[in-house]
């Protein structure tokens, strides 16, 4: 199992910032399937507030269009990996390459996620 969040604006697409971003949906993902846990409103909280609320939520892995470094650094140093794209994408199409990838050969960094997990 493997907890995710995703910056999105819509809730249908990884289209948010992560420091302006107003929300970030969060997922359990493993090998057989996916769901959607919660919707986490952000508010005015700059760099510490949000990683802090992805500790509270978790979450292994967080998605967003952009992170600056500072912030992208923050994220790592509390043992979440970041994920930036550079253009707009499906969070299902996403989660579904997530569950696949955890189902056959998962990465090195995502195995061991689930081993820490147990």
């Amino acid at each position: 199992m493997v907890k995710v969040a995703f910056f999105t604006n819509d809730l249908k697409n990884i289209d948010a910032h992560f420091g302006s971003g107003e929300q970030f949906a969060v997922y359990d993902v493993n090998g057989a399937g996916y769901n959607l846990l919660d919707v986490v409103q952000t508010g005015e909280e700059r760099t510490e507030g949000r990683v802090e609320m992805l500790q509270h939520e978790h979450i292994d892995i967080v998605y967003c269009v952009e992170i600056g470094p500072a912030a992208a650094a923050k994220v790592v140093n509390s043992k979440i990996f970041p994920i930036k794209y550079k253009e707009v994408v499906s969070i299902e199409a996403e989660l579904d390459k997530l569950q696949s990838m955890i189902a056959t050969n998962p990465p090195p960094f995502i195995k061991k996620i689930i081993e820490a997990r147990g």
